[in-house]
């Protein structure tokens, strides 16, 4: 069900502004990648572009190609909706329809996608809160609203909430910056287990964050504020952290700046 994602010379531009320049790379499936760098270096930004999500934004646009295996994302074929079925992506601060239940929250993209029987709704919303290592939390309170939830069961929920339509490519921007140590931990747990069935790309400020969960890191950066985003390099996470290739690299992991 993972699949490769391979994205070349991509620009992305905010209506005359461009946003970031020229990134090409590779994100292996069945693995999870990291994004790390500096604020407002283009690291969401660009995540974002992997399912589309920037055009939602007035004057988003991009120049290059990024390919889902053999499938051209920016092919005018392509369907926007289709591509952020196939790409989920899970936010920086949980977001459950705060009027629906947990099992709603769940159910909702099915039914979306047409399904309406019950027994097929109710197999995937358990299989989907198992797979998000909450069913047991909730299990006994599905009716009850999302909203109710703490706030690293909420974003279980919401990454319940992705997996259910059962996507291809997990895209997560920066999912624990608001969660307690604590949830972090169920959540990073979470996406090991996840990565032999998905491919998976998360933008964190945390870099020891990037370090444990990461197969691979990506470290974007910019030359002076109002210039574009670029990849300075990806790598293996542990070379990454341990023998970086660029000075740039080497001086952001050790706190130089940024």
């Amino acid at each position: 069900m993972a699949k490769r994602i391979d994205v070349t010379d991509l620009n992305v531009y905010y209506g005359s502004f461009k946003a970031v320049e020229g990134v090409s790379m590779t994100v292996e499936p069945r693995s999870v990648t990291a994004f790390i760098g500096p604020s407002g270096c283009g690291k969401s930004t660009f995540l974002r572009t992997l399912n589309r999500m920037h055009e939602v934004i007035p004057g988003g646009r991009v120049e290059g190609k990024v390919m889902l295996d053999d499938q051209d994302l920016y092919a005018s074929s392509m369907d926007p909706v289709t591509v952020r079925r196939t790409v989920g992506m899970v936010f920086q601060r949980p977001n459950p329809f705060p009027t629906m239940s947990i099992y709603d929250n769940v159910a909702a993209g099915l039914r979306l996608n047409g399904v309406k029987n019950k027994k097929t709704l109710d197999g995937i919303v358990e299989s989907s809160l198992k797979g998000a290592n909450l069913w047991n939390e909730v299990k006994d309170r599905l009716a009850k609203p999302g909203a109710g939830l703490s706030g690293g069961q909420q974003q279980r929920l919401c990454i319940a909430r992705a997996i259910a339509v059962q996507p291809q490519v997990l895209l997560m921007d920066e999912p624990c910056s608001a969660l307690d140590p604590i949830s972090t931990l169920a959540v990073e747990d979470l996406i090991n287990e996840l990565k032999s069935q998905y491919t998976i790309v998360i933008v964190t400020h945390n870099m020891q964050q990037a370090a444990r969960v990461s197969d691979r890191t990506a470290f974007f950066n910019l030359k002076a504020t109002g210039e574009p985003g670029r990849l300075v390099e990806i790598d293996d996470t542990t070379r990454i952290f341990n023998n970086p290739s660029q000075q740039a690299t080497e001086d952001y992991i050790s706190g130089r700046f940024g």
